[in-house]
């Protein structure tokens, strides 16, 4: 295989499912991680340059950031479903014209959240009982990042359309390029200039602008399997209304699980600055143990998504094996890793030794969650690489919205103290174990007998 076959578009519906998977997860585990660093970049310094609340500010924007993103999210997971579709059945008109109608919808809703997103910022942050102490440098950060979000939303369309074509390699390397520039400028802009919390904002905007450019210039060298001409940005009424069909259950279910972070956030606010930035160090290192769950998730919607097309039907059920068991295999050999140097990890962050310590205690009772949500995402690609994108809804939101909140704000009530008045930091971690180990049970069952079964069956008959 040539270097250059690398960074081209990959078939999925040919060869052993486990190397079409492991090919394309592995170099889009490495973007995620990469990705993840951007916001890990950006607490890590602030910690260590400007100090703890400032670590504060940066992770309590976090759940703002993800409800007011939700509607990109729906329009990109739609985009990558149609597009891995179009190119498992070679229908050059019809990827033309999905990833045309992609980009479009993505400058749409980036008009939509520049506009609404400051408008937004201190209302909700206010709602939230974001302690004054922060509530400035929580506003700052996010009214310059939705001020430049067209960066963030063109990267994540165009990866995601490179992603369907079955190239993870590309957007890997321009990742790569993006996550290194961000450090730098992250450096530059906070220690050398002084600029604090705004400045790591302005360096992940700057960061995810360029990391856009260089996908679009990868994507214009690729037109050997699609056209890019004018009439392909112009909306068709079918196509985009699909995209939307199709990707508004997903970008439900990123709006509901922001919420209900905003709503576990006031609980997390209101047992003291300590918790929340105890919250903040879990969540980036969280997000590194999700790092294969959502990878290995993403892989399998592509792989289904393109043997639907391509009507090779039989190879779901074995893809869909093999991938549990390297996304499982995976997700249980970093959750070991971040338990083993747990310490070593929240160590970059502060050095605050009650920080570190109570962070430490908190990751333990979550590690075994993330080998349960392993099983969700992988199970749920599949659903949403066959169309199905309504039922791993319908799970995110009993996981989140029934099992999640009432259980922390339970476990927060019945674990009151003179030294926790408001419930102790285990409401917040342990919530989290018990959602996520019952959603993955909910998500087997509904594999076992759910509608994504009858969609694929309607398009074997169109076959």
């Amino acid at each position: 295989m040539s270097l250059k076959s690398l960074f081209t578009a990959r078939d999925m519906t040919q060869d052993e499912p486990w190397k079409r998977i492991t090919e394309f997860a592995v170099p889009m585990l490495l973007g995620n991680i990469a990705q993840q660093l951007y916001n890990t970049a950006d607490s890590i310094i602030v910690g260590k340059y400007v100090g703890d609340n400032a670590l504060s500010a940066v992770g309590s924007a976090a759940p703002i950031l993800n409800l007011l993103l939700a509607l990109f999210v729906g329009i990109s997971t739609g985009a990558g479903i149609m597009i891995s579709q179009a190119f498992g059945a070679k229908d050059r008109e019809a990827l033309s014209n999905n990833i045309g109608n992609c980009i479009t919808l993505a400058g749409i809703a980036t008009l939509v959240i520049m506009i609404v997103g400051p408008l937004l910022t201190r209302p909700m942050l206010e709602l939230l009982k974001t302690p004054d102490s922060i509530i400035d440098w929580c506003t700052d950060y996010l009214n310059i990042y939705f001020y430049g979000i067209v960066g963030f939303f063109m990267y994540n369309m165009l990866s995601g359309v490179l992603r369907g074509l079955g190239d993870s390699l590309s957007a890997l390397g321009f990742l790569l390029v993006a996550a290194a520039l961000n450090v730098v400028l992250d450096i530059w802009f906070v220690a050398g200039l002084g600029m604090g919390v705004p400045g790591v904002a302005l360096a992940t905007v700057i960061s995810q602008g360029i990391s856009a450019v260089l996908c679009y210039l990868k994507l214009l060298s690729m037109r050997q399997h699609f056209d890019l001409k004018k009439e392909n940005f112009m909306l068709l009424k079918d196509t985009s209304m699909t995209i939307i069909r199709i990707g508004v259950p997903s970008g439900i279910t990123q709006a509901i699980m922001a919420m209900a972070s905003m709503v576990v956030q006031s609980l997390t606010n209101s047992m003291g600055e300590m918790v929340i930035e105890c919250m903040v160090i879990i969540m980036r290192v969280d997000g590194f143990a999700m790092m294969p769950n959502f990878t290995f998730g993403q892989t399998m919607s592509v792989y289904t998504g393109q043997n639907v097309g391509a009507g090779r039907f039989e190879r779901i059920g074995k893809g869909t094996k093999q991938g549990l068991l390297l996304g499982v295999g995976t997700s249980t050999f970093l959750t070991a890793c971040i338990l083993l140097f747990g310490k070593t990890l929240f160590g970059f962050f502060t050095d605050t030794p009650e920080l570190i310590n109570l962070a430490t205690e908190m990751m333990r009772i979550m590690a075994v969650g993330y080998i349960a949500v392993s099983v969700t995402q992988v199970l749920g690609g599949v659903m949403r690489g066959a169309g199905d994108t309504v039922t791993p809804m319908w799970v995110s939101v009993i996981s989140t919205i029934i099992l999640r909140m009432p259980t922390a704000y339970l476990i927060a009530y019945l674990t009151r103290s003179e030294a926790w008045p408001n419930g102790a930091p285990i409401a917040l971690s342990g919530s989290l174990l018990i959602s996520w180990t019952l959603g993955m049970v909910i998500q087997a069952v509904t594999y076992r007998v759910g509608k994504w079964k009858q969609k694929m069956n309607m398009a074997e008959k169109r076959s």
